[in-house]
């Protein structure tokens, strides 16, 4: 059994991306993230905190727009509009989620797909659907890269997503049917969960509840990539009861340090696709 180390993959990662921002700026590109925040989710402003570091770590410019949790929609879109006009940003990212009273699909749609660096984008949707390049939702995109480290074998393996959230689930069951797995979807209203997940050789979790996956559902020999983040007063766990399914699995991924920082280091990596696109 070998646990995934995405702490480690994503700085060397974060590294390579350096040097390409040095380059990029020699050549006059200037990489430039705008960051749109509205209201005060605690766990919100961690994640932006985090990507904030990131971009100072990697040379790239960083724009935050701090906006009341009464905002109204047009006010957001007009935001919006505002930062596609503005040639020197160069990728947008709404953190979500947002509260309650607007919609969020009406934002990322308004996000112009050469900017969305998040994947969110319907244009941007469609194209991984059609497999044709474009920019991939960054946990999903984190966890191939992960998989593609690992040397982990996708072409015609059997992958279980659990969630179908547009966030993680939809992108990743698409983007492992693009390297030719054969996908299975997996939500609450399915029927003899564990019936399916002990079939899967590659199996992602992405439900949000912890230790939700317990070893008996699991295959021995499969990849285990834990994509849950429960705040807890005991600390931080995953979707996967770690400890019992590392017996079982021939890779997994730990929870923190697995697919979390995987996450931001393909936000930047978008976000210099953006920079060279532009």
């Amino acid at each position: 059994m070998e646990i995934m180390d995405g702490k480690a993959l994503a700085k060397s990662i974060r590294e390579n991306l350096k040097l390409e921002v040095e380059e990029l700026k020699k050549q006059g590109k200037i990489p430039k993230l705008a960051v749109i925040l509205v209201g005060n989710d605690k766990a919100s402003q961690i994640y932006v905190r985090n990507k904030s570091k990131v971009c100072m770590e990697l040379g790239i410019e960083y724009e935050e727009i701090l906006l009341e949790e009464t905002i109204k929609m047009q006010e957001l879109l007009d935001i919006i509009d505002s930062l596609n006009n503005r040639e020197d940003i160069k990728g947008i990212l709404l953190q979500s989620p947002i509260p309650k009273h607007l919609d969020i699909n009406e934002a990322f749609r308004r996000i112009k797909p050469e900017k969305d660096i998040d994947g969110f984008n319907p244009v941007s949707v469609g194209k991984l659907c059609l497999n044709q390049d474009t920019f991939v939702s960054c946990t999903p995109f984190g966890i191939l890269k992960l998989l593609e480290a690992y040397g982990v074998e996708i072409d015609g393996k059997d992958a279980v997503v659990i969630g179908r959230s547009n966030i993680v689930g939809k992108p990743m069951a698409l983007s492992l049917l693009n390297k030719n797995a054969t996908v299975t979807v997996c939500h609450s209203h399915t029927k003899n969960l564990s019936e399916i997940t002990k079939k899967a050789d590659i199996l992602v979790v992405a439900i949000g509840k912890k230790h939700f996956v317990t070893a008996d559902m699991v295959k021995t020999g499969a990849v285990v990539i834990d994509v849950g983040i429960n705040r807890t007063d005991e600390g931080l766990f995953g979707d996967v009861d770690f400890e019992n399914v590392k017996e079982k699995a021939s890779y997994i991924t730990p929870v923190p340090g697995g697919v979390g920082p995987m996450t931001i280091a393909m936000l930047m990596t978008n976000l210099v696709k953006a920079t060279k696109n532009s």
